[in-house]
């Protein structure tokens, strides 16, 4: 059983570490869509891995749960919550230096309260990039990236934030501290422990700092929007894309024309440059080494695609700003759904060749439960579809809340039926605990709750996260 946070133990750190603590009202302990209000009896903000053992070992002590901040950004309640004794939540915004550059070995180590775009500077300043892109890049913190494995734009050439991590600092549930912070590519010592907190969600663990891979900058890119005729002829494009330009693409975006409606409705200034408005279209991005020509490669995919009656229409950006210009549209479509309000929000993976017929056949199933406006998006390119369910016009979601269980429930078991999965790439947090159990493996259930007893039998670890409390 755990406890709240209690005065003793506040000023007992307070007097250890002066300036540790932060006050914070109970309004002020929320997630991105408003869907969860939490609590904290107070916010700690280490300024060092010491300070953080120092925490987590007081913490145990006295059985008060933690709950690991980063930035805040994620999308199904890991970092709020809501019940039980009021949490200490330890926030990693201090520790944001770097640790170490190595543009020889394409590695930059870093603090775990880092913003991920500030990661993608430094790796910039090396010469090199950091892939992992997302649209909430400028407020996300790279140790909750790597806590829930995020995903974002550029997975089909470069992996998911697991794939971009060479080692882990992190300190443990009774406050010893793991000292993982390899460089190297190959260490073939018994388990990786470095995999087991990658995508624990806090759970396990307090990641700390981070060895990340860094790439190459290709030597230039191009971009396109292409309107497409069906879900099936975007996939038939990005077997041709591959097929010609294989290892070039760096990202490959499904749109539907409700997300350009949605735009139209609630960001007017973001213009689509196609006329007619397409129902699918495709944003795909190449990065090209030396000696390819990038228009030249983008038109003669666009020619061999339309021969073959896979495009309708597109536009290649010319310039580094009508790029961007056409990254804005994908990058807006998010911001665009907020401000409309989702009745309930999917974040699935299937299989690539299942994509074209989940579509249709979700759609009819939330047919018979009533009229929706549905806006499904993403990353065609690693199956990673965000399928999301609106009112219609002149209603909320608010109007809906009695029937976002049975659409949720609706899509996923689709989406497990045809072999999917019902988290790509924000996790489980405490959203999605019961679909986990609905339907997780029986036999991973068991040792994840097996792997949690054993680091962290006291349950202090973000409790109620990823499995139930």
């Amino acid at each position: 059983m755990l406890n709240p946070c209690t005065p003793d133990l506040l000023s007992a750190l307070d007097m250890a570490h002066p300036g540790l603590l932060r006050a914070v009202a109970p309004q002020d302990v929320e997630e991105p869509r408003g869907r969860w209000r939490g609590q904290a009896g107070a916010v700690a903000c280490p300024r060092s891995t010491s300070e953080v053992a120092a925490i987590v070992a007081a913490c145990a002590q006295a059985r008060i749960g933690i709950v690991p901040m980063g930035g805040g950004t994620g999308l199904v309640g890991g970092q709020v919550m809501a019940q039980g004794p009021a949490p200490l939540i330890l926030s990693l915004e201090r520790m944001n230096r770097v640790r170490g550059a190595y543009g020889a070995e394409n590695v930059l180590v870093v603090e775990a309260g880092m913003i991920l775009a500030e990661v993608q500077a430094q790796a910039d300043r090396l010469g090199r990039i950091f892939p992992l892109s997302l649209a909430s890049e400028g407020s996300a913190r790279i140790g909750g990236n790597l806590a829930a494995n995020a995903g974002g734009l550029n997975v089909l050439r470069y992996g998911n934030a697991r794939d971009l991590c060479l080692g882990l600092e992190a300190v443990l549930p009774d406050g010893s501290v793991f000292n993982g912070l390899k460089r190297l590519r190959k260490d073939n010592t018994g388990y990786d422990l470095r995999h087991l907190l990658i995508g624990s969600e806090g759970t396990l663990g307090v990641i700390t700092a981070a060895s990340l891979r860094l790439f190459p900058k290709p030597a230039a890119c191009v971009v396109a929007l292409l309107a497409v005729p069906s879900p099936q002829a975007a996939l038939e494009l990005l077997a041709l894309a591959e097929g010609e330009l294989a290892g070039l693409i760096s990202a490959f975006e499904l749109i539907h024309r409700m997300g350009y409606d949605f735009l139209a409705q609630t960001l007017p200034e973001v213009t689509v440059p196609l006329s007619p408005i397409p129902d699918w279209s495709v944003l795909i991005e190449l990065g090209l080494p030396q000696g390819v020509a990038p228009e030249e490669a983008m038109a003669g995919l666009y020619a061999q695609a339309a021969e073959a009656g896979l495009v309708l229409d597109g536009v290649i950006a010319t310039s580094a700003a009508q790029a961007a210009s056409l990254w804005r549209i994908r990058e807006s479509i998010p911001e665009a759904n907020r401000r409309i309000g989702a009745v309930s929000s999917h974040d699935i993976s299937l299989p690539l060749s299942e994509v074209p017929g989940f579509i249709p056949r979700a759609h009819a199933a939330l047919a018979k439960l009533g009229d929706w406006r549905i806006n499904c998006f993403g990353h065609l390119g690693d199956g990673n579809l965000h399928f999301n369910v609106f009112p219609m016009p002149g209603r909320t979601r608010r109007d809906h809340d009695h029937q976002r269980d049975a659409i949720k429930a609706c899509v996923h078991d689709i989406v497990h039926d045809l072999g999917g999965s019902v988290s790509a790439e924000h996790g489980i947090g405490r959203l999605k605990v019961a679909d986990l159990e609905r339907y997780g493996d029986p036999a991973k259930l068991a040792a994840m709750r097996a792997i949690k007893a054993a680091l962290d039998p006291l349950g202090i670890m973000n409790p109620g996260a990823v499995l139930r409390g």
